[in-house]
């Protein structure tokens, strides 16, 4: 959504508009939408439209349906979560002349009710998706003569990190991603817990695990989930912020999950006897939360038991939030390259400050994605020019 000008110029007018509504000049509500995005990582789009006055021009029902239609157009996005929580914070600004408020509010509960509306048609894995799964087995084989090239940046410092395995998995499947940790400096944990139903029973024995591990080192601890562990990462991350570093998931769908659609989901039912969409409400709505501390989630497009969009967080929400795309399969990203060394750098990043950025990470670079993504002259200047 970050390249999506026309949707971020249609917020910005109906922003703008809203500020004006509660009394504020145009030159204020200018500067309360650029106070409001301040952290966002695509301000220059932004204020792009902010110098265009044409907003002013429809009234503010309009503008709600105009920004609304744009996001249709767009489809599912985890980052409408940002344009929402933007429209609440202005609506909650003291108002500077009279009006009736409860539509304001009604206008913004509409548009967030269209938003989940949007966000529910997130698409199921395709079948060739689900098919390219059988590669995890040649993925996991790999790894055990691959493992011993991965550059090993001895950085972790002894920083504790505890790791949850997938769903049906149990400390087993995370056997590389701790082993590798150990190698580069983290002192790592397993969950102890057998084999993971993504149960919220869980949920207890974790918090007991966690500040276990806390008053052990004296310091906040680092969650990585993969999968289901992910999910069950984030419900304690969002409710014990205090004692945790950041969290890192994996292949985890970290929302929508309530009308998530995967071939995961009659399995899981059929194994707890009831509907996904019967289980524990206060679970479901706590992982829709974003937890308060640095959160890395990584994903593949080509992930056939999950749909790759619910793994993605909002990343315009902060700029300590973060998406990394890798190849490979769901079931094999605990034995992805990519994928370790995401974590380790990730966990580095957000311990120490700084990401790691010597002549091994550039060429690191060269098996994700985003990299190739770059324009020609970008990827030259990437290699070659920067520091």
């Amino acid at each position: 959504m970050e390249n999506n000008k026309t949707l971020y110029t249609a917020f910005t007018k109906l922003g703008i508009k809203l500020a004006i509504t509660k009394g504020y000049t145009l030159k204020r509500a200018k500067e309360i939408l650029l106070q409001k995005f301040e952290d966002h990582p695509f301000e220059k789009h932004i204020i792009y439209s902010i110098d265009n006055d044409e907003f002013n021009k429809n009234p503010l029902p309009i503008l709600v349906d105009n920004c609304i239609d744009v996001c249709e157009d767009f489809g599912p996005d985890r980052d409408y979560v940002t344009l929402i929580k933007i429209l609440e914070s202005i609506n909650e600004m003291k108002s500077l002349k009279s009006y009736n408020e409860s539509v304001t509010t009604d206008l913004i509960k509409g548009f967030e009710k269209n938003i989940n509306v949007i966000n529910k048609r997130i698409p199921p894995p395709p079948l060739f998706n689900v098919v390219l799964e059988s590669r995890s087995v040649v993925e996991w084989v790999s790894m055990l003569g691959l493992y011993h090239v991965i550059p090993k940046k001895k950085q972790g410092n002894n920083k504790p990190v505890l790791l949850m395995p997938p769903y049906l998995g149990n400390d087993y499947s995370t056997t590389f991603v701790r082993k590798y940790l150990k190698s580069v400096g983290f002192k790592t944990y397993k969950w102890e817990l057998g084999v993971n139903k993504i149960d919220s029973k869980y949920l207890p024995k974790l918090v007991e695990r966690l500040e276990e591990i806390y008053e052990k080192h004296q310091e906040k601890v680092s969650l990585v989930g993969w999968s289901g562990g992910g999910i069950l990462a984030k419900i304690i991350a969002n409710r014990h912020p205090d004692k945790v570093e950041q969290l890192v998931t994996i292949g985890s769908p970290v929302w929508g999950v309530k009308n998530m659609q995967t071939p995961l989901v009659k399995s899981l039912e059929f194994l707890r006897g009831k509907s996904l969409k019967e289980r524990n409400t206060k679970f479901l709505e706590e992982l829709e939360q974003v937890p308060n501390i640095p959160v890395t989630c990584i994903y593949t497009k080509t992930d056939g038991l999950v749909p790759w969009k619910n793994c993605l967080e909002a990343e315009t929400l902060r700029k300590n939030i973060t998406n990394v795309e890798v190849y490979g399969s769901h079931c094999g990203l605990g034995a992805n390259a990519s994928v370790l060394v995401t974590v380790a750098n990730s966990l580095i990043k957000n311990t120490q400050g700084q990401e790691p950025n010597d002549f091994v990470t550039k060429i690191e670079k060269l098996f994700f994605p985003k990299f190739w993504k770059q324009d020609k002259n970008d990827i030259l200047k990437d290699l070659f020019l920067k520091p």
